[in-house]
């Protein structure tokens, strides 16, 4: 029966959790797995687009992204997720899910200082948390709860995008993936 595994990025909003995960998905490709990318902005806008942003909804977005990792990863796949999980109970929920299934949860924290997020912050949204235009943004006047004890910790204004999924890969990579899936070889022209 195959088994997989699940990498959970979590940190602040625009801390480098999407870009590194992009980058550790290829890197696992590369090395001929099969993989699949969780989003925190995409399930936002699916799976989860019945829930708004107060800490039940949060929880609860959390939840459903960890239920839809488990499902793939006991499928063999290796699941690359990067969501911002602000509360450690709900992180913590979501590796009692994959433990139950005796599959490998890594947890990445993408430690990002609130500063450079700001600086980095594609949408402009830091900017209108301090002007109160946006209320319970997470890292402004909503909380984030750092991993205690995450497997991997990036820190990624002294780390490239290269050293950071390099460092994730080398841990994931380190795993028995005997049971994950494997992709099939591309067969040459």
């Amino acid at each position: 029966m195959p088994r997989g595994a699940t990498v959970w990025l979590t940190g602040l909003p625009a801390a480098g959790k999407t870009t590194i995960g992009d980058a550790v998905a290829v890197g696992l490709d590369e090395a001929g797995y099969a993989t699949y990318r969780l989003d925190g902005d995409v399930l936002r806008r699916t799976l989860c687009s019945d829930l708004g942003f107060d800490a039940a909804s949060r929880e609860q977005n959390i939840l459903r992204a960890a239920a839809v990792a488990q499902i793939l990863a006991d499928a063999g796949l290796l699941v690359v997720a990067s969501l911002i999980s602000p509360y450690r109970a709900a992180r913590h929920q979501a590796r009692e899910l994959h433990a139950a299934k005796e599959l490998p949860f890594i947890e990445v924290y993408v430690d990002t200082s609130v500063a450079e997020c700001e600086r980095r912050d594609p949408r402009g949204l830091y900017a209108q948390a301090r002007r109160g235009e946006i209320t319970g943004f997470t890292g402004i006047d909503d909380p984030y709860e750092a991993p205690e004890a995450p497997e991997i910790t990036l820190r990624t204004e002294l780390e490239s995008v290269t050293e950071a999924s390099r460092a994730v890969l080398e841990v994931v990579l380190g795993l028995d993936l005997s049971q994950a899936l494997r992709r099939p070889a591309t067969p040459l022209s």
